[in-house]
């Protein structure tokens, strides 16, 4: 498969029957949650359960860490049954087989975390001969099979989920913390399933990192597609992703980015919420791509020149504070203010003192702010750099400070003048690299983005040819989002630029949408508080994406169980 595909289509992988429910075979994605409540309490988990049928969940996971959980699923079935919910039920099955065996019998899809179902932790270097190892694949077959002939019997689906936190001590001393140790540790339990002739499987590669996360999935069907001809249905989620916005923000980076590709059966947003809030938060990734296959097709020669297995950030040259080995620029756009002032600065991390006439600076400070045609009226922080049209720039005295941004028709009628340092506004959609000449433009800052309905790929095809043609521009990636909620708003953000980080391609980051077109709604934490400073909301979504995408650090980040039966104590408080 060609990880990089110019124009969007679904990636077609077995189909899979879990129950009624169809995962697979360019069927729709489907979305998904798990609960939080004790198994061993019929009445609340059967509750719980149908707050996320009713939110829109197509499969709800229930935890059964031991005999008794695994069995009690059945009365929680026989009540969701009872009451009209035929919603199938999975069971989530970590350290103990006999549970998931019996498990099986009972409903419709359980998964298996190989890095914990037959090896145990004890966080140990162990050097295997080849022999040795051979024995423990032996010993796995052995332990595992059982259930895969279980499953075949009751036509019961299974998830192998291997967990980038939860690699076996055995998986770690072969391969080590590597996304190939997640593929192997699964391929090696796939393995057994096909020798039994049992396919029911849908395979999950979960990890807290995004980056780790959409390696994992690419070198997944990479290698199933080189060992076995097919590939099997993915369930995609960043695990441990947190809450709030970060919680979005991180997952949407991760499952869009592969979803962007066409790579993508069903998804889970773990989120360190109830439950039933991960599935608007499903349904707002996964809306974008149920008409997009229809959109034009990208123009362009490029191929791919990168290595979708490995992390290399694109080699750029420095301008100023930005390209290089540089963390990404963040600008913060104004252009819609008529006046600025000092207060309004404080919304991007910058906060004047008047008695010591002195900037305070935050650690997420944007580095520009865009003013289109205002010349700031008082002295600015020293590390703030203002952006401004090439109209206004010709007029303003400090050259210095200001930096101009230019359209493309701008860019070749003042070739002659222009500085050393600037910025060219470049719709990929409407100009290619060989169009522009940039070969002769060696100054310039490309600001880039599309109207292309299938808007990251295009911008993608671009830089693609920018790496083809050996032109090492810095690129800032600009987004602008049309939704009117802030959880689409975030989606779109992560989504679109997040794609483009994780590979490695951004030198920047710039976000703008139309706060007059927005519900007036701002998340924080799972309540929703009146939106007092779109600015603010702007400046720290594009800082979240640089930290999701460990291209920037500038805050604590929380790594964050989305919670489920297991855990003994109120998680989210």
């Amino acid at each position: 498969m060609n990880l990089y595909p110019k124009n969007y289509h679904r990636f077609i992988t077995r189909e899979v029957k879990i129950g009624s429910l169809i995962i697979g075979n360019g069927s729709s994605i489907k979305v998904q949650t798990m609960t939080t409540t004790d198994t061993m309490d019929t009445a609340a988990t059967v509750a719980q359960t149908i707050k996320c049928i009713e939110a829109g969940a197509e499969l709800v996971r229930i935890t059964a860490p031991s005999m008794n959980e695994a069995n009690n699923l059945q009365a929680i079935k026989d009540e969701l049954r009872r009451l009209g919910y035929q919603t199938p039920i999975v069971a989530d099955i970590h350290f103990t087989p006999n549970a998931a065996e019996a498990a099986a019998r009972i409903i419709e899809k359980v998964r298996v975390n190989p890095g914990n179902y037959v090896d145990k932790k004890k966080f140990q270097q162990i050097d295997y001969t080849d022999s040795e190892y051979a024995e423990e694949i032996e010993r796995i077959t052995e332990r595992f099979t059982p259930l895969v002939r279980i499953c075949k019997e009751y036509g019961t689906a299974m998830r192998i989920g291997t967990n980038h936190g939860s690699l076996s001590d055995r998986i770690m001393s072969r391969y080590g913390d590597t996304p190939i140790g997640m593929v192997e540790s699964a391929l090696e339990f796939l393995r057994v399933c096909r020798a039994e002739n049992y396919h029911q499987i849908v395979l999950s590669m979960k990890s807290s990192n995004p980056l780790v996360m959409v390696q994992a999935y690419r070198l997944l069907i990479d290698k199933m597609q080189s060992e076995f001809g097919e590939c099997y249905p993915l369930h995609l989620g960043v695990t441990e992703a947190g809450d709030g916005e970060d919680g979005r923000i991180k997952s949407a980076i991760g499952i869009g980015t592969l979803l962007e590709d066409g790579i993508g059966d069903t998804i889970r947003v773990s989120l360190t919420e109830d439950p039933e809030f991960e599935i608007p938060v499903c349904k707002d990734i996964v809306r974008k791509y149920e008409h997009i296959s229809s959109a034009p097709a990208i123009s362009t020669a490029a191929t791919h020149p990168i290595n979708p297995f490995e992390y290399h950030r694109r080699a750029t040259s420095v301008h100023s504070n930005i390209g290089g080995k540089l963390v990404p620029i963040v600008i913060a756009d104004f252009s819609q203010q008529t006046s600025i002032q000092p207060t309004d600065l404080q919304s991007i991390g910058y906060t004047y003192n008047e008695l010591s006439d002195k900037w305070s600076i935050g650690d997420a400070a944007a580095d520009y702010i865009y003013t289109a045609k205002i010349i700031i009226p008082f002295p600015l922080p020293g590390t703030l750099k203002v952006l401004v049209d090439w109209d206004s720039w010709k007029l303003c005295d400090d050259k210095n400070k200001y930096i101009p941004l230019l359209q493309v028709d701008e860019l070749t009628t003042n070739k002659s003048n222009l500085p050393s340092f600037y910025f060219v506004s470049i719709n990929t959609n409407h100009q290619n690299v060989a169009s522009l000449n940039l070969q002769e433009y060696a100054g310039a800052v490309l600001c880039l983005w599309s109207n292309h309905t299938h808007g990251m790929t295009s911008v993608r095809q671009f830089i693609f040819d920018l790496i083809t043609n050996k032109l090492d521009n810095p690129v800032v990636l600009t987004v602008e989002s049309a939704a009117t909620t802030v959880d689409e708003q975030l989606i779109h953000f992560a989504t679109q630029s997040g794609a483009l980080l994780l590979d490695g391609m951004g030198d920047g980051i710039w976000l703008m949408n139309d706060p007059a077109a927005m519900n007036n709604l701002e998340m924080k934490g799972r309540t929703y508080l009146p939106v007092r400073n779109n600015h603010q909301f702007l400046n720290n979504t594009a800082f979240s994406i640089l930290q999701a995408t460990r291209t920037r650090i500038s805050k604590t980040e929380y790594i964050s169980c989305p919670s489920c039966g297991r855990t003994l104590f109120d998680l989210q408080e």
